[in-house]
Protein backbone atom coordinates (compact mmCIF):
# COMPACT_ATOMS: atom_id res chain seq x y z
CA UNK A 1 0.00 0.00 0.00
CA UNK A 2 1.31 3.47 -1.19
CA UNK A 3 2.16 5.64 2.60
CA UNK A 4 -0.05 8.39 3.49
CA UNK A 5 1.73 11.71 3.37
CA UNK A 6 1.10 13.59 6.17
CA UNK A 7 1.19 17.21 7.32
CA UNK A 8 1.27 18.76 10.04
CA UNK A 9 -0.10 21.76 10.61
CA UNK A 10 0.90 23.37 14.18
CA UNK A 11 3.87 22.20 16.42
CA UNK A 12 2.01 21.59 19.51
CA UNK A 13 4.06 19.12 21.91
CA UNK A 14 1.11 16.68 21.49
CA UNK A 15 2.34 16.43 18.39
CA UNK A 16 5.71 16.83 18.52
CA UNK A 17 6.23 14.01 21.65
CA UNK A 18 3.54 11.77 20.19
CA UNK A 19 1.53 12.02 16.83
CA UNK A 20 4.33 12.70 14.96
CA UNK A 21 6.64 9.68 16.27
CA UNK A 22 3.14 7.51 16.20
CA UNK A 23 2.80 8.57 11.85
CA UNK A 24 6.66 7.58 11.86
CA UNK A 25 6.12 4.51 13.76
CA UNK A 26 2.73 3.40 11.69
CA UNK A 27 2.77 0.49 8.83
CA UNK A 28 0.45 3.36 6.33
CA UNK A 29 1.94 6.80 6.99
CA UNK A 30 4.75 8.95 7.03
CA UNK A 31 5.24 12.41 8.04
CA UNK A 32 6.28 14.68 4.46
CA UNK A 33 6.18 18.22 6.07
CA UNK A 34 5.42 20.21 9.18
CA UNK A 35 3.71 24.04 8.92
CA UNK A 36 4.38 26.52 11.84
CA UNK A 37 3.24 30.43 11.83
CA UNK A 38 7.18 31.16 11.44
CA UNK A 39 9.35 29.31 9.42
CA UNK A 40 12.24 28.99 11.64
CA UNK A 41 10.03 27.27 14.34
CA UNK A 42 8.88 24.78 11.59
CA UNK A 43 12.34 24.35 10.35
CA UNK A 44 13.78 23.35 13.41
CA UNK A 45 11.27 21.17 14.37
CA UNK A 46 11.46 19.61 11.17
CA UNK A 47 15.39 19.14 11.86
CA UNK A 48 14.56 17.66 15.02
CA UNK A 49 12.22 15.21 13.90
CA UNK A 50 13.50 14.12 10.48
CA UNK A 51 10.36 15.99 8.42
CA UNK A 52 11.56 16.54 5.06
CA UNK A 53 9.81 20.01 4.37
CA UNK A 54 8.83 22.84 6.62
CA UNK A 55 6.67 25.55 5.79
CA UNK A 56 6.17 29.08 7.72
CA UNK A 57 2.69 29.19 6.67
CA UNK A 58 -0.32 26.45 7.14
CA UNK A 59 -1.71 27.54 3.60
CA UNK A 60 1.86 26.86 2.33
CA UNK A 61 1.55 23.30 3.20
CA UNK A 62 -2.14 23.19 2.27
CA UNK A 63 -1.10 24.15 -1.50
CA UNK A 64 1.55 20.79 -1.91
CA UNK A 65 0.49 18.59 -4.12
CA UNK A 66 2.13 16.21 -2.25
CA UNK A 67 0.47 16.05 0.89
CA UNK A 68 -2.03 13.16 1.05
CA UNK A 69 -3.73 13.83 4.92
CA UNK A 70 -3.12 16.79 7.54
CA UNK A 71 -3.09 16.08 11.51
CA UNK A 72 -4.48 19.17 13.36
CA UNK A 73 -3.32 19.93 16.67
CA UNK A 74 -3.91 23.90 16.80
CA UNK A 75 -5.65 25.60 19.74
CA UNK A 76 -9.32 24.12 20.42
CA UNK A 77 -11.09 27.51 18.31
CA UNK A 78 -8.63 27.02 15.43
CA UNK A 79 -9.84 23.05 14.62
CA UNK A 80 -13.24 24.43 12.55
CA UNK A 81 -11.48 26.71 10.36
CA UNK A 82 -8.28 24.42 9.13
CA UNK A 83 -10.57 21.38 9.19
CA UNK A 84 -12.81 23.19 6.45
CA UNK A 85 -10.07 24.79 4.68
CA UNK A 86 -8.18 21.28 4.82
CA UNK A 87 -10.94 19.77 3.24
CA UNK A 88 -11.02 22.25 0.58
CA UNK A 89 -7.71 21.89 -0.27
CA UNK A 90 -8.34 18.06 -0.91
CA UNK A 91 -6.56 16.66 2.53
CA UNK A 92 -7.93 13.67 4.63
CA UNK A 93 -8.26 15.21 8.06
CA UNK A 94 -7.36 14.03 11.86
CA UNK A 95 -8.38 16.63 14.20
CA UNK A 96 -7.01 16.86 17.69
CA UNK A 97 -9.67 16.45 20.29
CA UNK A 98 -11.78 18.10 21.21
CA UNK A 99 -13.01 18.28 17.61
CA UNK A 100 -14.44 21.49 17.83
CA UNK A 101 -15.63 24.20 20.57
CA UNK A 102 -19.61 23.07 20.23
CA UNK A 103 -21.67 20.43 18.23
CA UNK A 104 -22.56 22.93 16.01
CA UNK A 105 -19.05 23.65 14.30
CA UNK A 106 -18.32 19.52 14.77
CA UNK A 107 -21.39 19.18 12.01
CA UNK A 108 -19.92 21.90 10.09
CA UNK A 109 -16.52 20.48 9.94
CA UNK A 110 -18.35 16.67 9.09
CA UNK A 111 -20.42 18.23 6.29
CA UNK A 112 -17.79 19.96 4.58
CA UNK A 113 -14.95 16.94 4.76
CA UNK A 114 -18.29 14.68 3.37
CA UNK A 115 -18.82 17.25 0.69
CA UNK A 116 -15.17 17.22 -0.45
CA UNK A 117 -14.65 13.60 0.04
CA UNK A 118 -11.95 12.92 2.52
CA UNK A 119 -11.78 11.35 6.04
CA UNK A 120 -12.39 13.03 8.84
CA UNK A 121 -11.96 11.60 12.59
CA UNK A 122 -11.04 12.94 15.62
CA UNK A 123 -7.83 12.38 17.70
CA UNK A 124 -8.96 9.64 20.32
CA UNK A 125 -5.81 7.69 20.09
CA UNK A 126 -7.10 5.32 22.96
CA UNK A 127 -9.72 3.98 21.56
CA UNK A 128 -7.74 2.22 18.81
CA UNK A 129 -5.07 0.43 21.61
CA UNK A 130 -6.60 -3.30 21.44
CA UNK A 131 -7.31 -3.35 25.39
CA UNK A 132 -11.04 -1.73 24.70
CA UNK A 133 -11.79 -4.95 22.42
CA UNK A 134 -10.46 -7.04 25.16
CA UNK A 135 -12.31 -5.18 27.93
CA UNK A 136 -15.16 -5.33 25.33
CA UNK A 137 -14.76 -9.38 25.17
CA UNK A 138 -14.72 -9.70 29.06
CA UNK A 139 -18.25 -7.55 29.40
CA UNK A 140 -20.22 -9.74 26.72
CA UNK A 141 -18.72 -12.75 27.74
CA UNK A 142 -21.04 -12.09 31.22
CA UNK A 143 -18.28 -12.30 33.74
CA UNK A 144 -18.85 -9.44 35.64
CA UNK A 145 -22.24 -9.64 34.82
CA UNK A 146 -24.52 -6.71 33.72
CA UNK A 147 -23.71 -2.99 33.82
CA UNK A 148 -24.24 -0.74 36.80
CA UNK A 149 -22.24 2.08 36.43
CA UNK A 150 -18.72 3.41 34.94
CA UNK A 151 -16.19 5.45 36.80
CA UNK A 152 -13.63 7.50 34.92
CA UNK A 153 -10.82 9.67 36.08
CA UNK A 154 -8.16 11.68 34.46
CA UNK A 155 -6.65 14.77 36.01
CA UNK A 156 -3.14 16.28 36.08
CA UNK A 157 -1.61 19.40 37.60
CA UNK A 158 0.12 21.94 35.26
CA UNK A 159 -1.61 25.02 36.90
CA UNK A 160 2.34 26.67 37.35
CA UNK A 161 2.56 27.12 33.62
CA UNK A 162 -0.12 29.97 33.38
CA UNK A 163 0.47 30.85 29.52
CA UNK A 164 -0.53 28.20 28.55
CA UNK A 165 -3.67 27.49 25.57
CA UNK A 166 -5.43 25.63 27.79
CA UNK A 167 -5.98 28.55 30.25
CA UNK A 168 -7.40 30.87 27.43
CA UNK A 169 -11.52 30.60 27.82
CA UNK A 170 -11.93 31.97 23.86
CA UNK A 171 -9.52 29.15 22.76
CA UNK A 172 -11.43 26.27 24.21
CA UNK A 173 -9.76 25.90 27.04
CA UNK A 174 -10.74 24.27 30.43
CA UNK A 175 -10.19 20.70 31.72
CA UNK A 176 -13.49 19.54 30.50
CA UNK A 177 -12.62 20.20 26.83
CA UNK A 178 -9.10 18.51 27.54
CA UNK A 179 -9.55 15.60 29.44
CA UNK A 180 -12.65 15.22 30.61
CA UNK A 181 -13.88 14.24 26.97
CA UNK A 182 -11.74 11.24 27.81
CA UNK A 183 -14.08 9.03 30.20
CA UNK A 184 -17.22 10.85 28.67
CA UNK A 185 -16.10 9.26 25.09
CA UNK A 186 -14.99 5.87 26.51
CA UNK A 187 -18.62 5.88 28.77
CA UNK A 188 -20.41 5.83 25.22
CA UNK A 189 -18.19 3.61 23.51
CA UNK A 190 -18.45 0.93 26.10
CA UNK A 191 -22.20 1.11 26.61
CA UNK A 192 -23.03 1.50 22.88
CA UNK A 193 -25.42 4.17 23.81
CA UNK A 194 -25.55 8.10 24.01
CA UNK A 195 -26.70 9.80 27.54
CA UNK A 196 -29.97 11.28 28.18
CA UNK A 197 -28.78 14.02 30.75
CA UNK A 198 -25.91 15.96 32.75
CA UNK A 199 -24.87 17.58 35.48
CA UNK A 200 -21.61 18.80 36.18
CA UNK A 201 -19.84 20.77 39.22
CA UNK A 202 -16.85 22.51 38.22
CA UNK A 203 -14.25 24.85 39.90
CA UNK A 204 -13.38 27.89 37.89
CA UNK A 205 -10.64 29.57 38.43
CA UNK A 206 -9.71 33.40 38.42
CA UNK A 207 -6.29 32.92 37.98
CA UNK A 208 -6.48 30.97 34.65
CA UNK A 209 -9.08 33.22 32.89
CA UNK A 210 -11.99 31.30 34.87
CA UNK A 211 -12.29 28.17 32.61
CA UNK A 212 -12.58 24.87 35.06
CA UNK A 213 -9.50 23.68 36.68
CA UNK A 214 -11.36 20.88 37.71
CA UNK A 215 -14.46 19.04 37.43
CA UNK A 216 -17.07 16.53 38.48
CA UNK A 217 -19.88 14.73 36.78
CA UNK A 218 -22.46 12.22 35.89
CA UNK A 219 -23.69 11.44 32.40
CA UNK A 220 -27.18 9.63 32.93
CA UNK A 221 -27.80 6.31 30.48
CA UNK A 222 -30.34 4.11 30.06
CA UNK A 223 -31.55 2.04 32.51
CA UNK A 224 -30.13 3.74 35.66
CA UNK A 225 -26.62 3.08 34.63
CA UNK A 226 -24.28 6.31 34.99
CA UNK A 227 -20.69 7.31 34.30
CA UNK A 228 -19.34 9.19 37.27
CA UNK A 229 -16.69 11.26 36.55
CA UNK A 230 -13.85 13.85 36.88
CA UNK A 231 -11.15 15.75 35.27
CA UNK A 232 -8.66 18.38 36.20
CA UNK A 233 -5.92 20.07 35.20
CA UNK A 234 -4.82 21.42 38.72
CA UNK A 235 -4.83 18.15 40.58
CA UNK A 236 -2.45 14.90 41.15
CA UNK A 237 -2.00 12.69 37.80
CA UNK A 238 -4.77 9.93 37.54
CA UNK A 239 -5.95 7.94 34.50
CA UNK A 240 -8.39 5.56 35.28
CA UNK A 241 -11.24 3.74 34.63
CA UNK A 242 -14.25 1.24 36.10
CA UNK A 243 -16.43 -0.36 35.02
CA UNK A 244 -18.77 -2.26 37.65
CA UNK A 245 -20.85 -4.85 37.14
CA UNK A 246 -24.11 -7.03 39.03
CA UNK A 247 -20.79 -10.14 38.93
CA UNK A 248 -17.87 -8.06 39.09
CA UNK A 249 -15.77 -5.50 37.75
CA UNK A 250 -13.02 -4.24 35.31
CA UNK A 251 -9.95 -1.57 36.34
CA UNK A 252 -8.01 0.06 33.92
CA UNK A 253 -5.35 1.76 35.64
CA UNK A 254 -4.05 3.42 32.41
CA UNK A 255 -7.18 3.85 30.84
CA UNK A 256 -6.18 6.54 28.47
CA UNK A 257 -2.09 7.05 28.28
CA UNK A 258 0.56 4.36 28.58
CA UNK A 259 4.33 5.02 28.73
CA UNK A 260 5.99 2.77 27.05
CA UNK A 261 8.35 1.47 30.63
CA UNK A 262 4.94 1.01 32.33
CA UNK A 263 3.20 -2.01 32.94
CA UNK A 264 0.38 -2.33 30.86
CA UNK A 265 -2.60 -4.53 32.59
CA UNK A 266 -6.59 -4.92 33.07
CA UNK A 267 -7.26 -6.06 36.27
CA UNK A 268 -10.74 -8.39 36.27
CA UNK A 269 -12.60 -8.69 40.00
CA UNK A 270 -15.12 -11.43 40.40
CA UNK A 271 -16.62 -13.18 43.29
CA UNK A 272 -13.55 -16.18 42.32
CA UNK A 273 -11.15 -13.94 42.68
CA UNK A 274 -8.90 -11.19 41.08
CA UNK A 275 -7.28 -11.99 37.46
CA UNK A 276 -4.73 -9.64 35.64
CA UNK A 277 -5.12 -9.56 32.25
CA UNK A 278 -1.43 -7.90 30.43
CA UNK A 279 -1.81 -5.74 27.68
CA UNK A 280 0.88 -6.00 25.12
CA UNK A 281 2.41 -2.54 25.09
CA UNK A 282 1.21 -0.82 21.54
CA UNK A 283 1.83 2.68 19.96
CA UNK A 284 -1.71 3.81 20.19
CA UNK A 285 -0.72 6.96 18.15
CA UNK A 286 0.53 4.37 15.31
CA UNK A 287 -2.58 2.53 15.43
CA UNK A 288 -4.59 5.51 14.95
CA UNK A 289 -2.58 6.45 11.96
CA UNK A 290 -3.14 2.84 10.39
CA UNK A 291 -7.06 3.20 11.17
CA UNK A 292 -6.76 6.54 8.84
CA UNK A 293 -4.17 5.05 6.62
CA UNK A 294 -6.55 2.02 5.72
CA UNK A 295 -9.43 4.16 5.33
CA UNK A 296 -7.85 6.26 2.84
CA UNK A 297 -6.23 4.05 0.81
CA UNK A 298 -8.73 1.08 1.24
CA UNK A 299 -11.67 2.29 1.22
CA UNK A 300 -12.05 0.70 5.48
CA UNK A 301 -14.77 2.20 7.23
CA UNK A 302 -13.32 4.11 10.46
CA UNK A 303 -14.32 2.42 13.81
CA UNK A 304 -15.27 5.95 14.78
CA UNK A 305 -17.01 7.85 11.93
CA UNK A 306 -17.54 11.91 12.08
CA UNK A 307 -20.89 11.82 13.33
CA UNK A 308 -19.50 10.33 16.49
CA UNK A 309 -17.20 13.45 16.93
CA UNK A 310 -20.57 15.36 16.46
CA UNK A 311 -22.41 13.32 19.21
CA UNK A 312 -19.47 13.31 21.75
CA UNK A 313 -19.42 17.67 21.53
CA UNK A 314 -23.00 17.20 21.94
CA UNK A 315 -22.01 16.00 25.64
CA UNK A 316 -19.53 18.21 25.92
CA UNK A 317 -21.76 21.03 25.30
CA UNK A 318 -24.61 19.63 27.83
CA UNK A 319 -21.40 19.19 30.82
CA UNK A 320 -20.27 22.88 29.78
CA UNK A 321 -24.05 24.36 30.13
CA UNK A 322 -24.27 22.05 33.42
CA UNK A 323 -21.54 23.38 35.03
CA UNK A 324 -21.41 27.10 34.42
CA UNK A 325 -25.58 27.08 34.93
CA UNK A 326 -25.56 24.73 37.75
CA UNK A 327 -28.43 22.67 36.52
CA UNK A 328 -28.75 19.14 34.89
CA UNK A 329 -29.57 19.46 31.34
CA UNK A 330 -31.31 17.05 29.41
CA UNK A 331 -29.83 15.78 25.78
Amino acid sequence: MEKIRWGIIGSANIAKGSVIPGIQASETGEVAAIASRGIEKAKETAEQLNIPKAYGSYEELLADPEIDAVYIPLPNHLHKEWTIRAAEAGKHVLCEKPVAMNAKEAEEMAEACQKAGVVFAEAFMYRYHPRYELIRDIIQSGEIGEIRGIHGTFTFNNAKDSGNVRYKKEWGGGSLYDVGVYPISAARMILNQEPQAATVHAFFSKEHDNVDMMASGILEFEQGVALTFDCGMWAAFRNELEIVGTEGRIEVPSAFIVHQNEKDHVLVYTTDGEREVEVPYLNQYALQADAMGRSIRKGEPLPYPSTDAVLNMKVLDACLTSAQERRRVEL
